[in-house]
């Protein structure tokens, strides 16, 4: 069982930056690939972007490439979505998931609460 929790979210300006982190908690954590999703009653859920434990591969989706950084700490247990240059499209519930590595690409089982991101002026 893996548990995530979220937090940072918020409301900003255009142009501004946030930053969203993701405590995990779990046994064998190391066998997990951890993503970042987010969700608009109108778009739907979208993996926005994804790194497995150990750092070494990331994926982002087109629509945040250049814009979004993650990062994992182990040592902390810790996923860290940077968020830069925010425009209105990208206002959504965001959520932190985790999938074992292996699994297809949209399998993730586990889900952390949500968390709001606002791009308004």
């Amino acid at each position: 069982q893996v548990l995530l929790v979220e937090s940072g979210g918020g409301l900003v300006q255009p142009g501004a930056s946030l930053r969203l982190s993701c405590a995990v908690s779990g046994s064998t954590l190391s066998r997990y690939v951890l993503g970042w999703f987010r969700q608009t009653p109108k778009s739907g859920r979208e993996l926005v972007s994804a790194i497995t434990w150990s750092g070494r591969h990331t994926y982002y989706a087109d629509s945040v490439k250049g814009r979004f950084t993650i990062s994992v700490d182990n040592s902390r247990n810790t996923v860290t979505l940077y968020m830069y240059n925010l425009q209105p499209e990208d206002t959504a519930v965001y959520y932190c998931a985790a999938k074992v590595a292996g699994d297809g690409r949209n399998d993730y089982r586990h889900w952390g609460q949500g968390t709001q991101v606002t791009v308004s002026s």
